[in-house]
Formats: structure tokens, sequence, C-alpha cells
């Protein structure tokens, strides 16, 4: 497995591996990986020849008194996973690796970027897109895979790739869950016992709410309500958002049969003390 964290000689390792014909699969991380990224990674492997992962803790992304420096690192288990799953580069750069001291080029979007986590991290979305984008041209691959527990994320880097008319077919996959229903979040590890007990009320609440849509509820806002009860009950928790809306466009709609695309996607997201965590179901009309 190579290791790398220069970009000149990560561009060049996989433009060797175009040129003899192998296909390329890219699962872009921010590290601290664990069995969601694993299922990203098993699914490259199962497609391509060559799997790339990048390990990066983009500070772009992150706005005033967010996590930054707080954000969970460990590259040596990082890098034990992704050679266990078959990994066949790591490109692990420094922040002044992919931003010069006077970089000034970011990749913005409009609409889809400007509700559910756009609403409370307004510049989160451009540092997503511009790392992702710089990533896309430094590992030329065929397929990138991003997981759906970042639903908005995952519609906007499908939008950005279309719009720009990028040559990279971009890959969700399935949430990946603990035992008891908890997404898997590198963020989880901020949490006490008594936090990550209470934590449950995000997968629990987007249950009964998933149940009402299968049983033929159609009134977003009767189903919101719902899932913002659920989570009422429990203490720890505080509302950042719930919110139903078009996957295809990010849109609000009233009613689940008014998306677009057939996609209805149901997003929360919840502090449990000062953790912010997101969960999601997407509903198919």
């Amino acid at each position: 497995m190579i290791i790398s964290g220069n970009i000149k000689q990560t561009r060049e390792q996989v433009k060797e591996w175009k040129r003899q014909g192998l296909r390329v699969g890219l699962v872009p991380t921010m590290g601290y990986l664990h069995e969601g990224h694993q299922s990203l990674m098993e699914a490259a492997k199962k497609d391509n020849d060559k799997v790339a992962v990048s390990v990066f803790v983009n500070p772009i992304q992150f706005g005033p008194n967010e996590d930054f420096a707080s954000y969970p690192r460990d590259f040596e288990k990082d890098t034990a996973l992704c050679e266990k799953a078959g990994v066949d580069l790591i490109f692990h750069p420094k922040a002044e690796e992919m931003y010069d001291g006077d970089f000034c080029t970011y990749v913005d979007m409009d609409g889809l970027t400007k509700e559910l986590c756009g609403k409370s991290r307004p510049t989160h979305f451009r540092g997503v897109q511009t790392v992702v984008s710089k990533l896309f041209h430094i590992i030329p691959a065929d397929r990138a895979y991003f997981g759906q527990k970042d639903a908005q994320q995952l519609a906007v880097i499908k939008k950005m790739v279309r719009d720009l008319s990028m040559d990279i077919e971009i890959v969700g996959c399935p949430i990946i869950r603990e035992a008891d229903g908890l997404a898997k979040s590198s963020r989880n590890t901020y949490l006490n016992e008594q936090e990550r007990k209470a934590a449950l009320v995000l997968s629990v609440s987007l249950a009964e709410g998933k149940k009402m849509a299968k049983n033929g509820e159609r009134d977003a806002a009767k189903i919101k309500d719902c899932i913002k009860r659920v989570i009422e009950q429990e203490r720890l928790a505080q509302i950042d958002y719930v919110e139903i809306v078009d996957f295809a466009n990010i849109t609000p709609v009233a009613n689940l049969d008014e998306a677009k695309g057939g996609e209805i996607l149901c997003a929360i997201a919840v502090f449990i003390g000062k953790t912010r965590l997101i969960d999601n179901f997407i509903f198919k009309k």
C-alpha cells in the first residue's frame, strides 16, 4: 500500500494505473475511520481494480467555533484499517500541500447548499465542494464513494459533478449503524456514556417518521411534528433542524408525493450535549 502526502506523486501514480487500463475508485475521508468508511472501501474494491483513500481533515469546511482543532485523528489506526480493506493508496496531505498561503479559489453553489446544514453552517459546503473538486483533480478516479449519512453532501457533490461536467461517477452507499441503531460517525467519540444513550433518539425518531410514511402519511408537517415530539422527550437533545425535502434538489416539500426525482429525504440535526449529530432516511414514493 502506497502512502503519499504529495500531490504530484499521487497524481502520477493514479495516471500510471489509468495508462494500464485499470479502473480506480476514490473514497474521500477526514480520517478517524470506522465501519462506515470501511463499507465505502469495500464497495470501491468490488467495483474497481485500484482503490485510493484520502485522509485529510479539511480546514476550510469548518466554521468559526467549530471543532477543527479537536476533530479526532488517528492516522496509525486509519492506515491499519485501509490495509485490511485492501486499499492501494492513501493520500494524506498536510494543509499547506492542499492550500497555498495565497489560496483564494473556491467552488460554491446556490440552492442545494442553503437548506438543512447550510442554514447553520453557511460556509461548510463551499469548503466541501472545493476540497472534493481538488481531490478529483489530484486523483482522477473513475468513481468516488460517499455515505448516505451525509445525504446533503452526497446531493451537493452529485450536482457539482453534473454542473461542471466532471468525468467521474458518484456512488452513494447506505448508512452503517451501530447494533442499537446509532449512525456511525467519528463525532460519536465526543459523547460520554449518558450522551451516547441519549443519542439513540435520532434513529428512534426517524424510525417513527419512516413508519408514518410507509403507512401512507403524505403530509410532511405531520411527519416532522412526530419526529420532533420524540426528540423533545430526550432532555439532553436540542433540535437544530427536522426537515423533509426533495432529495434531488434539497427543496422543502409539503407533501411526500411532490418529489420530482421520486425520492424524499427526511433529515435531522440534533445537538446531544455539545455534539451535533445528523441522521436521515430516504423514502421512495
